[in-house]
């Protein structure tokens, strides 16, 4: 039986399933990705959208659709549906789809009167190209099938405006066209396993309206440009291949391409083959270098998230070689002692206090999984680099160490913690000064170092961070410990303690290196527990707060807003749920199990069979964001990991 599976009654229900969106990607660093139905409702959304360095760097909709046809005595029926502006929906396909699973591959089936068809969707693993399989189970008459191509070619973030630019020429090739709508794009090229007809007919089809980008805020009505359309008869039994390239492709190879493709795919029977099979689609290979892309549909590599997500998605699996090649890809990308945070060449950005202090972290983790004893003579000389400069107060942002040994960072409009969302050029949350949660992660990453340098014999480092490390956790403890309230402040500027709850304390129970003693992370647990635990995460800031706002919608300000300020993130539970079994060991099992096998009625929602951005602060706990994000996928990952390690009884106690 189908793990994830939708029958009729709910596909023809457009606010369920026009709610819910598939995503494939590779690689290559291509994505597919609509809703269920196939109808799309954001601009991110197109069967084929690629990576193109030649334009902008930036990802592009190449092809938005394939609108298919079943044609049966002079009869026509469309199996598409489009949402255009003014609530208009046209064609209305969704209302023949009688099934809707996916397991190794998306698989949808129609009913026409006497005709079954059913769909299968393959996006390849390491190509710009989908391969979509149609099946004619059961055909009473003679059976046509047309298809037609809608194209874009823009920028993901843009939307396409009907123009006298296109291209309207196109190159016959086995089985297909080749063709493209703008120079400096490359050709895209339509093929089907068996030869066909194609009627050449440009035309423009007007206002297709994106009910997500509306919702958001965004101009939300979009041009698509058709070059023409393919028909061709299929029998009963018969299956036909089309395939979307940027490469030529012999389409007599399209049957055995399929099927190699399938042998390669997680079956997605499971909770947790959900989250593997959603796990790999966030490496890409960008020539010879290896990436983490943070989510989708929107979303670069940040890394930040890069080094939060690697364990999960890829130590967890016993994947070391990939985790190399991501790592030693970042770091040939530091700009002095800071990552990219975001942004790709020369809009690429550094601002990121806490970037560097995550890649102690990531090699810890990945220490714990392989064993590896030469951390310290490869990465040795970077992690050393990066203490110095935030000690001498080298880096920018103003980070640096004061005589209390605690790390200072952030300037007046910046904000460079990870609670970084800005509305009109102004942080909503600055925290400038003394945060809580870099200062837990610097302490980690000099006991780290420490622990690095004793066992390679450089007395001299050792000697010369111990004081540090020592000095470091009565500092903490008097500079963020609530003594009234038995919590820890959020930041910390000057004479200034923000009292406000939010989840940037867990790191300081969850971390290998804690500079607090168990009684205070029992304080920050059970705070963080009865004020921001939900079955979705930790919200970020308590309901208790007056600018606690529980709802992520509206237009960009709006959501801004919201982002910090009492939003649920999912990879949060990670940290929680490691401080909870470091804190309470066998005894917290069970509680940790059942918070983890919660996400499991989520893999039906929004992201179908993945993990979301985020989630609304209050009950239901809608879904948010981005519809698929690295780092919710991997923290449940190292979750699993975790809980089968202490069921095995090797679960220790951080340091």
């Amino acid at each position: 039986m189908d793990y994830i599976k939708f029958d009729k009654s709910k596909l023809v229900n457009l606010e369920y399933s026009l709610t819910r969106e598939m995503l494939r990607s590779n690689r290559a660093g291509s994505y597919s990705s609509t809703t269920i139905i196939g109808c799309n409702t954001r601009k991110y959304h197109g069967l084929l959208v690629t990576h193109q360095p030649q334009l902008d760097g930036g990802m592009h909709v190449l092809l938005s659709m394939l609108d298919e046809t079943i044609i049966q005595h002079d009869q026509e029926f469309n199996l598409a549906i489009h949402k255009y502006k003014g609530e208009k929906y046209n064609p209305k396909g969704h209302k023949y789809i009688t099934d809707f699973n996916i397991d190794t591959n998306l698989r949808i089936t129609y009913r026409v009167g006497g005709v079954l068809l059913t769909k299968e969707m393959l996006f390849a693993g390491n190509e710009d190209s989908i391969i979509i399989k149609y099946t004619l189970v059961e055909a009473h008459s003679p059976t046509t099938i047309r298809f037609r191509p809608f194209m874009a070619y823009r920028n993901i973030h843009s939307l396409s405006k009907a123009n006298n630019d296109v291209e309207r020429k196109y190159d016959s090739i086995p089985n297909g066209i080749k063709v493209r709508m703008y120079q400096g794009y490359p050709p895209l090229h339509l093929q089907f396993s068996k030869e066909n007809e194609y009627i050449h007919a440009p035309d423009w089809f007007f206002d297709f309206e994106y009910m997500r980008e509306k919702a958001r805020g965004y101009d939300a009505l979009e041009d698509l440009y058709t070059p023409g359309y393919f028909e061709m008869p299929i029998k009963q039994g018969e299956s036909v291949y089309f395939m979307a390239s940027l490469e030529l492709e012999d389409p007599k190879t399209f049957a055995r391409m399929y099927s190699q493709e399938l042998k390669k795919r997680i079956v997605r029977d499971s909770f947790e083959n959900c989250l593997l099979n959603a796990a790999q689609q966030f490496i890409v290979k960008r020539g010879k270098m290896f990436e983490i892309v943070a989510g989708f549909h929107w979303f670069g590599r940040v890394a930040r998230d890069t080094f939060i997500a690697l364990p999960g998605l890829t130590l967890v699996q016993g994947d070391f070689r990939t985790f190399k090649a991501v790592l030693d890809n970042s770091l040939t990308e530091m700009k002095g002692s800071l990552f990219p945070n975001s942004g790709t060449g020369l809009k690429t950005e550094y601002k990121s206090v806490d970037g560097p202090l995550w890649l102690f972290w990531t090699l810890q983790q990945y220490i714990k999984y392989s064993g590896d004893t030469s951390v310290w003579k490869q990465y040795g000389s970077t992690l050393k680099m990066i203490l110095n400069s935030f000690r001498e107060g080298d880096a920018p942002y103003n980070i640096h160490m004061l005589d209390s040994g605690l790390l200072y960072a952030g300037v007046t409009g910046s904000a460079v913690t990870w609670m970084d969302a800005v509305i009109d050029g102004k942080p909503v949350t600055p925290r400038v000064g003394l945060a809580v949660e870099v200062n837990a992660l610097w302490y980690n990453a000099i006991c780290f170092a420490i622990e690095l340098a004793e066992k390679a014999g450089e007395m001299e480092f050792v000697d010369q961070w111990k004081p540090v490390a020592d000095q470091i956790p009565p500092s903490f403890v008097d500079t963020f410990w609530y003594m009234d309230q038995n919590y820890l402040y959020d930041y910390v500027h000057g004479d200034f303690k923000d009292k406000s709850v939010r989840p940037n304390q867990v790191f300081a129970a969850s971390l290998p290196y804690s500079p607090l003693n168990d009684d205070q992370r029992k304080g920050v647990l059970d705070r963080i527990q009865s004020e921001l635990l939900t079955p979705r995460g930790l919200r970020t800031l308590s309901p208790k707060n007056p600018a606690y706002k529980p709802e992520y919608t509206g237009g960009p300000a709006e959501r801004d807003m919201a982002y910090h300020q009492g939003s649920v993130f999912p990879w949060l539970l990670g940290h929680f749920a490691e401080a909870w079994l470091n804190l309470y060991e066998q005894s917290g099992v069970t509680f940790i199990t059942k918070l983890y096998q919660g996400f499991e009625e989520v893999m039906s929602e929004h992201g179908i069979g993945t993990i979301s951005e985020l989630y609304d602060g209050d009950p239901p706990f809608r879904p948010s964001g981005a519809i698929s994000q690295a780092w919710s996928v991997s923290e449940l990952l190292r979750v699993n990991s975790i809980l089968e390690s202490m069921k095995r009884g090797k679960g220790k106690k951080s340091k």
